[in-house]
Order: C-alpha cells, then structure tokens, then sequence
C-alpha cells in the first residue's frame, strides 16, 4: 500500500488559474492539470531561486520530494509548451502557510506577507524602512527594566 501523501506548505494560490495558447479556442486543446503544490515548487526554485533543500523546508517536504515535485512541474509545463496544450491550475495536497503581520513605524501602516517571502526591506506605502513585525498578541510596551525577560516563550513574572 502507499504511503499517504504529507501536507505540503504553499504561500500563494495563482491570480490566474488557466493558461493556453493564444488564438485557439480552450474546447479544442488538451489539457495539463498543474497542482497548487507543483506551482509553489516552480515559483521557489525558478522565481525566487531557491534550492531544493530550502525550497523543501519551506513547502514542509523532504529535498527528495521536493524534487520530484519540480520534476513533475517542469515536465508538464515543457509538454504544454512544446506541444501547444493548455494548463490548469488545481488541487493537490496542501495547506496555505501563515500569513506575517508587518507596522511601519513611520506612518503607521499595517500589512501582511505570507511565510517564506522574507523580511520585507521597506514599508509599501511611505517606502520607509523603519517596520516591525507586527502580531496582534503583541503588546508595544515594554518591562521596567527596559526588556522583558522570557522564560519558555513567556514573560517571566
């Protein structure tokens, strides 16, 4: 029996879920389905450049399987692009990774980036580089030394 397939993490679902050759109706070409995971795969190691093993730590998989995720990926992508065939965007086994609250000190402003995107370098509405990683359980004051202590993820009493 085969083993059941392990969660992978993704960050983002594509804005556009079909793509196809340009001047031939959609009915008339086959169709690649591309899963959510396999588009996460093509986007850490030929958008963001990352390596197998980072790339597998962030999706939550080993680098092997990381892999034969990206394998899988350029195959299809190369039949659809060789042979004039239409990709579908869909399915897969996966989760959506945790989003990141970022402040900007400057202007105030709120925003989020998903996990795995790295810390962003400058506030998207004043461009100031003054930002702070912003989650809602997080208080802005702090002890009357000057610094909290922690003890196992709590402040120390």
């Amino acid at each position: 029996m085969a083993r059941p397939f392990k969660c992978r993490r993704v960050c983002c679902t594509p804005g556009s879920n079909y793509f196809k050759p340009r001047g031939i109706p959609i009915y008339d070409l086959e169709k690649v389905v591309l899963t959510i995971d396999e588009f996460e795969a093509l986007r850490l190691a030929d958008l963001e450049g990352l390596h197998q093993e980072a790339a597998g730590k962030q999706m939550n998989v080993s680098r092997q399987t990381f892999g034969n995720i990206i394998d899988s990926a350029h195959k299809k992508i190369a039949d659809c692009l060789v042979n004039g065939k239409a990709v579908k965007i869909e399915g897969g086994v996966y989760a959506m990774g945790e989003m990141r609250e970022f402040r900007c000190s400057g202007c105030h402003h709120k925003w989020e980036e998903a996990h795995g995107t790295g810390r962003p370098g400058a506030c998207p509405q004043c461009g100031s580089e003054n930002i702070h990683g912003a989650p809602e359980e997080r208080g802005q004051g702090r002890s009357s030394t000057g610094r909290a202590r922690m003890r196992c993820g709590r402040k120390a009493r």
